[in-house]
């Protein structure tokens, strides 16, 4: 009876880490697309990522918003004709406990505009709290202030 109870709990656990992994790459693969939204300016899309009692704090505000306000700092860019040209994510962790995933990474960003001066490089450090219902997984809470003096 032992020997059956440490299968069936060896098992368990193998299959908790598999759907584990699958999470974490799932949310993984929203963050991605989260900045292929951005990168389009594809805001309806981008909004959809967003859960409706969501709260964070954006590093372009002084104070947390709601997602009343998720697409300003997009718009604060684009209604200047500056875009976003590209980007690059370097994940640092992750991890999915039942329904809810915090993933950080750090993001370099390149924007170009219609003036020379317009173009820039921004690194952020991002921290995204996502939340599952159902089958769907969208963001609750987040934070994205600049890497510090080191790169860091």
């Amino acid at each position: 009876m032992l020997k059956t109870i440490s299968i069936l709990l060896a098992l368990t656990t193998a299959a908790f880490a598999q759907n584990s992994a699958k999470d974490e790459a799932q949310v993984w693969n929203l963050e991605k697309a989260y900045w292929e939204c951005v990168k389009a300016n594809d805001l309806e899309k981008y909004r959809a990522l967003w859960h409706e009692d969501f709260v964070g704090w954006p590093f372009i505000s002084s104070a947390p918003v709601r997602k009343d306000h998720i697409t300003d700092w997009i718009t604060a860019n684009t209604s200047k004709g500056v875009k976003l040209q590209s980007f690059s994510i370097e994940q640092l962790a992750i991890r999915v406990t039942g329904d809810v995933a915090i993933n950080h990474y750090r993001i370099k960003m390149t924007w170009t505009g219609p003036q020379p001066a317009d173009a820039r490089t921004d690194t952020l450090r991002i921290t995204h709290t996502w939340l599952r219902t159902g089958d769907t997984w969208r963001i609750i809470g987040g934070m994205s202030p600049p890497v510090n003096s080191d790169g860091k």
